[in-house]
């Protein structure tokens, strides 16, 4: 499994510390040092069953300069937020926790973390 974060975001660092607690084994990207590329995004969004605009976060002062929150949320559209959060990855909702089954979850909630471990686990969720 393998973990897209930001060390500064309070989520992020609580994610980790469920997986520590819970002896996961993941690995660390840090996605604003290593931001994903348009073919991995479009591979996480498929795993996540969502479009770009719902892991965008549009209150950040990026978002706000591109004028983000007067996109088209459209299939047409959907490239476009694709390239805005490659070239942008601080617009990128964290963390996401991608899992060997092959499933992804944006991981802000305790529950959404155990959830993550559990398919790792084989076990579905929890």
């Amino acid at each position: 499994m393998e973990i897209w974060l930001n060390p500064a975001c309070s989520k992020c660092r609580s994610a980790v510390q469920i997986l520590d607690a819970g002896d996961a084994q993941y690995t660390v990207r840090r996605y604003l040092e290593d931001p994903p590329t348009a073919p991995e995004l479009r591979d996480v969004l498929a795993r996540l069953g969502l479009e770009p605009w719902d892991i965008t976060r549009l209150q950040e002062a990026e978002a706000a300069e591109l004028g983000l929150g007067e996109w088209e949320r459209t299939g047409a559209a959907r490239e476009r937020w694709i390239a805005a959060l490659a070239a942008h990855p601080r617009l990128i909702q964290r963390p996401i926790i991608t899992a060997d089954d092959g499933s992804a979850l944006v991981a802000r909630s305790e529950e959404a973390v155990r959830e993550a471990m559990a398919r790792e686990d084989g076990a579905g969720p929890a």
